[in-house]
């Protein structure tokens, strides 16, 4: 059942959405570009990382494949309890603050990549440090985001809720997909001290770049209690984290199960990130146009297959394949689902909601890597992209039930029409 405010949230879009009345549809990218240049920059850190900081780990500081999923999910578990912060933060203090402070937070995170290096002779000293350093990066990445999609709202409205959401996730992806070949790069020519450096400088570089910006101003007039909140988002942030299990087992172990079988470590990845990015910009609006539970339904499908096909695959074609699958269907769940949660909550608490929906993946992440990290230890690689494609599919019957309650809605409004 939707929270009681729900019914005002539509009145309140335009007059919530400072640019949304003078935007013509024709110019939403270029409205957005600006942000998404900042985020596209700002998440070039975490893609410099992902590909490399599990061989860092595993062979340089010759820990377990848990510790592997600790590190690499200690980012998303932080950023869990930064999300809700964040949220408020941006509907309070504005969207342009909330990513600022995110930048000089993340530069942070890159000084302690450098410290931990002085410890590399002391494993469990190093892995803490760098432990510390991914939990300031997920704090940045928290407030970034968060940030960065209040803002997107902001200008366009509610209306076009997917398509921020799709939009603004595909400048965050290509920094992924960018950042894979980048890292790899870096990781073999200067080892991690690149990686870390990288990690320090970039949040920075991009400051210069959004002080210049135009702010969203706050949308605060009376808060909206966080109960209530997390009432509405609380069912499509569950879908939503099922599905996030399978990006979890991509950027943590999929570098790892190509290098154990011969292959190149990056490409699965970067395929991964290519193919979200590529149906996040052509097909982003989808959800907006013919419903957030129809296409996240079918996406969660094609992302389990994608993800089995990974674990399942003899050579490297068919592997890839699984990769590219695995990013078109996991790339419209998080928007599509994400239409359903915005559109639960009224217009001065969407950051808020956004901070409370994404904290959901977050916990996929954060607990659901070091997981599978575990299951990896005891069952191999292979098992974590099987059990990554059960989980997705579990994800389907919560996005068929808002089908179902939209199909009930629409015959309470057409039989009331007839009498």
């Amino acid at each position: 059942m939707r929270p009681k405010f729900t019914a005002m949230n539509t009145n309140d879009s335009d007059k919530n959405s400072w640019l949304s009345r003078t935007i013509r549809p024709g110019h939403s990218l270029a409205v957005l570009l600006p942000i998404m240049a900042t985020v596209f920059i700002a998440f070039l850190v975490i893609g410099i990382a992902m590909p490399v900081l599990p061989l860092h780990v595993h062979h340089g500081l010759e820990l377990s494949t848990f510790i592997v999923g600790l590190v690499a999910g200690s980012q998303f578990a932080a950023a869990i309890a930064s999300r809700l912060w964040a949220g408020r933060y941006a509907d309070a203090s504005g969207a342009k603050h909330a990513v600022i402070a995110g930048l000089i937070i993340a530069a942070s995170g890159g000084l302690l990549y450098f410290l931990s290096l002085r410890f590399v002779a002391m494993p469990a000293i190093s892995v803490t440090i760098l432990l510390l350093g991914r939990a300031l990066l997920g704090v940045g990445e928290s407030f970034i985001i968060t940030g960065a999609q209040s803002w997107g709202l902001a200008m366009l409205g509610v209306e076009n809720t997917s398509k921020v959401l799709a939009w603004i996730g595909s400048a965050m992806f290509g920094a992924f997909a960018a950042g894979a070949p980048i890292g790899t790069a870096l990781y073999a020519r200067y080892d991690f001290p690149g990686i870390a450096l990288a990690t320090t400088l970039l949040p920075l570089a991009t400051l210069l770049l959004v002080v210049p910006l135009r702010r969203a101003p706050s949308t605060v007039r009376a808060r909206t209690g966080l109960l209530k909140v997390m009432a509405a988002v609380w069912v499509p942030g569950v879908g939503s984290a099922l599905s996030s299990i399978g990006f979890g087992a991509v950027i943590a172990f999929s570098a790892l199960l190509f290098v154990s079988r011969g292959w190149p470590a990056w490409p699965a990845f970067s395929l991964f990130a290519l193919a979200f990015i590529l149906t996040r910009l052509f097909l982003g609006h989808l959800a907006d146009r013919f419903g957030g539970a129809k296409v996240a339904l079918i996406c969660v499908i094609v992302e389990a297959a994608g993800l089995g096909l990974m674990g399942l695959a003899p050579g490297l074609a068919l592997a890839l394949a699984g990769a590219a699958l695995t990013g078109v269907g996991y790339s419209l769940v998080y928007p599509g689902l994400g239409v359903e949660a915005v559109h639960r909550v009224p217009a001065q608490s969407r950051g808020l909601a956004m901070g409370a929906y994404t904290a959901f993946l977050d916990v996929a992440l954060g607990f659901g890597t070091a997981a599978l990290g575990l299951l990896a230890s005891v069952a191999g690689l292979n098992a974590v992209f099987i059990v990554s494609a059960v989980a997705a599919l579990c994800a389907a019957p919560i996005a068929a039930s808002f089908l179902r309650a939209s199909a009930r809605r629409m015959t309470r409004t057409s039989l009331a029409a007839c009498g």
